[in-house]
């Protein structure tokens, strides 16, 4: 697969959803890396945005580049470990919100528990693998289907955090996420013109107060 150029959108300034001395919770734009890419031409990045108003900001966790939403930093080295550990315990409950191609015919809600595992030569693509893939772990809830345009609104909850686990499970389950050009067809593709995943929920503890937290960012579409 062909890679195309990276084209950050321009920085028209932080959208954050959450500032305390400890932490710093920041909505990520679509087609913004997480952090500084490989090779020249992909250093700007949500990490470095942050960090240019934030100099203590260090990243916790990543969205892909097409995914937009929230994304959690650390303030200072001790936060970000205390984050860093949360997120490994599955301490964190995260909620996306995906709009899929097709009419959803399976159960309204349910549970995806399909391994998961590197595509061979085609990394970073990711794939089902029954046989040496890693445990993976989706919940889903059907929010609204539009059979008109044949796209079906999908919360999702992924309790493991599997690379690309959101857009693997849901090509497997045959409704790629739109605008997905890993997974997707070109008919999916065609109903997007970004990737139609974005992070909208998270909740923990407080790292400095132990007390629950939960950050919600409405997706753009």
């Amino acid at each position: 697969m062909a890679s195309t150029p990276y084209c950050p959108p321009a920085h028209r300034g932080l959208s954050i959803l959450h500032l305390s001395e400890q932490l710093i919770v920041v909505d990520k734009p679509s087609g913004l890396l997480s952090v500084p890419g490989r090779g020249a031409g992909k250093e700007d990045c949500l990490s470095r945005r942050v960090q240019a108003e934030f100099s203590d900001a260090l990243i916790v966790h990543r969205l892909d580049m097409g995914t937009s939403g929230i994304v959690v930093m650390g303030r200072g080295a001790r936060a970000q470990r205390e984050l860093s550990l949360m997120f490994q315990e599955r301490r964190v409950r995260k909620r996306y919100q995906a709009l899929v191609d097709g009419h959803w015919t399976a159960a309204t809600t349910g549970e995806i528990a399909l391994p998961i595992g590197v595509d061979g030569p085609n990394h970073p693509k990711q794939k089902v693998d029954h046989a040496i893939g890693r445990s993976s772990l989706t919940r889903y809830r059907v929010l609204d289907i539009d059979a008109a345009r044949a796209v079906s609104r999908i919360a999702l909850d992924p309790v493991t955090g599997r690379s690309h686990q959101l857009r693997v499970h849901m090509e497997a389950m045959g409704h790629p996420i739109l605008g997905d050009d890993f997974y997707g067809t070109p008919a999916s593709c065609a109903k997007a013109e970004r990737l139609m995943l974005h992070a909208c929920q998270i909740e923990f503890c407080d790292p400095e107060t132990g007390a629950p937290l939960r950050v919600d960012c409405p997706p753009p579409f």
